[in-house]
């Protein structure tokens, strides 16, 4: 009876479309993109990002089929509450983004209203060293959601101008 319910429960959630995080294939139309002005962090999760596709990032301009050009580019980390002692409690992060996006001919596509992306943690005063690497994995996390949000808003502009 457990083994069909087992059996049951993954047909069940492989119909419905559920997948775990961080494991859908990019299902990216480019064959190379080019990134131009980004920091080192965004550029690491675009190569990891695009590594599940057959798309690539593009040495020059001219060979890739979207280009990305990142104007401006901040990270902000913000105290919410203080403790007792005057130590931080919260921590508020944020990752604001502006970018242009341009297709192979190099033309403009519309709709590049600036990424905002907040997170907010408890800030442990007793365990430093685990929050400080807690906020590195977040921090990857808002570059990694940066990217999926400029590939897909790639994608939907292209699939209007095609139309």
């Amino acid at each position: 009876m457990k083994k069909l319910f087992i059996v049951l429960l993954a047909c069940w959630l492989s119909a419905c479309g559920y997948h775990l995080r961080g494991t859908e294939q990019a299902s990216v139309k480019f064959k190379k993109v080019y990134i131009e002005g980004a920091s080192e962090a965004l550029r690491e999760q675009f190569d990891e990002i695009l590594k599940l596709s057959s798309t690539r990032v593009a040495k020059n301009a001219k060979e890739a089929d979207l280009h990305i050009k990142v104007d401006d580019e901040k990270y902000n980390r913000r105290v919410v509450s203080l403790n007792f002692s005057g130590r931080s409690n919260q921590l508020e992060l944020s990752y604001r983004l502006k970018f242009q996006l341009a297709g192979a001919d190099n033309a403009p596509l519309p709709s590049n209203d600036p990424l905002l992306i907040t997170r907010e943690f408890f800030n442990d005063q007793q365990d430093i060293l685990a929050k400080n690497n807690e906020e590195g994995v977040i921090r990857r996390e808002m570059y990694r959601q940066a990217v999926r949000s400029i590939l897909d808003r790639a994608k939907a502009q292209i699939q209007a101008k095609a139309k």
